[in-house]
C-alpha cells in the first residue's frame, strides 16, 4: 500500500513538471523557439558533416537560414518597434544580431559551402541552447536529466574558449574569403562585403571577443617578429600584416562585456 502511494506521488510530481514545463513554453514563446532553432543549427551542422537528412549543400544552407531567424527573432526582442528613420537603422547596425543576420545573407548566397561558416554559429548555437536548456531542466525539476547537466556544465565552463574561438574563426574567414575568389567558389565582392562585418564585430558594444583576439593576434604577430632568429622576409611580412590590419581598424568606444550574440 505504501509503494503504491509512493508510486502515485512521483507519477504525480512528474506529471506536474510537465505541466510547469508546458506553461514555462507558453509563457516564454520566443524564448523557447529561439532554443528549438538552435538546437536546429547543430542538428544541420551536423547534417553538413555526415548528411543522413539529405545533401551537405541542403544542411548547409539550413543552418544558416536558422541562424537567420534566431538573429530576426533575437532582433525583434531588442528592437521591437520598427521606424523607418535614419536613428532607427544606426541603433539596428550596432546589433550583434543583426551582425549576423548579414553574415548567414553573405554565406547563404555569395560563398559556395565551407566548413569553416558554420563553425560560429554552431559554437554560438551550442553556448546559448546549453544557457536555455538548464533552464527548462530547472523547469522540470532539480533532479532531471543529470547527464545533460552535466554536459551544459562542461560547456559552461568553456564558454570563453568558445567565444574566442568563434572571433578567432571571424578573422581567419576574412583572408580565407580572399582564397576562396582565387579558387573560384565566392563572389569578388564577398571580401569586401565581409570586412563590413568584421568591422562591426570590431566595433560590438556587447561582444569585445573579436577585438581582444585582434590585439592578442597582433601581439602574436610582433613577438614573432621581434626573435633575432626569424629570417628577415617572414619578419617583414609579419610586420606588413600588422600595420596592414592596424589602418584598416576602426576607432572604437569601450562598452561592458557581453557574450550576446
Amino acid at each position: 500500500m505504501g509503494d503504491d502511494a509512493a508510486s502515485s506521488d512521483t507519477t504525480n510530481r512528474r506529471g506536474a513538471n510537465l505541466d510547469a514545463l508546458k506553461v514555462h513554453i507558453l509563457t516564454h514563446k520566443i524564448d523557447c523557439a529561439l532554443w528549438a532553432i538552435r538546437m536546429s543549427i547543430i542538428i544541420f551542422t551536423l547534417g553538413y558533416f555526415i548528411p543522413i537528412f539529405g545533401s551537405s549543400q541542403s544542411a548547409y544552407n539550413k543552418a544558416l537560414v536558422a541562424n537567420a531567424a534566431v538573429s530576426a527573432l533575437r532582433l525583434h526582442q531588442r528592437i521591437p518597434q520598427f521606424q523607418f528613420n535614419r536613428n532607427f537603422f544606426s541603433v539596428l547596425l550596432l546589433e550583434d544580431s543583426c551582425h549576423y543576420l548579414f553574415y548567414s545573407i553573405i554565406f547563404m548566397y555569395d560563398v559556395q559551402p565551407v566548413t569553416l561558416v558554420l563553425m560560429p554559429i554552431a559554437l554560438f548555437a551550442i553556448l546559448h541552447s546549453a544557457s536555455y536548456s538548464l533552464t527548462l531542466l530547472d523547469t522540470l525539476g532539480q533532479n532531471s536529466w543529470w547527464g545533460a547537466r552535466l554536459l551544459i556544465s562542461l560547456i559552461e565552463f568553456q564558454s570563453l574558449n568558445i567565444l574566442r574561438l568563434v572571433a578567432f574563426v571571424e578573422i581567419i574567414l576574412m583572408p580565407f574569403s580572399i582564397l576562396l575568389i582565387l579558387l573560384g567558389r565566392a563572389r569578388l565582392m564577398t571580401p569586401f562585403i565581409y570586412y563590413h562585418f568584421l568591422v562591426q564585430r570590431y566595433t560590438s558594444r556587447r561582444n569585445p571577443y573579436t577585438r581582444n583576439m585582434f590585439r592578442e593576434l597582433r601581439v602574436l604577430f610582433e613577438s614573432t617578429a621581434a626573435k633575432p632568429n626569424l629570417p628577415g622576409v617572414l619578419k617583414s611580412a609579419l610586420m606588413t600584416v600588422v600595420a596592414f590590419t592596424s589602418k584598416l581598424a576602426p576607432p572604437v568606444q569601450q562598452a561592458p562585456p557581453a557574450a550576446a550574440q
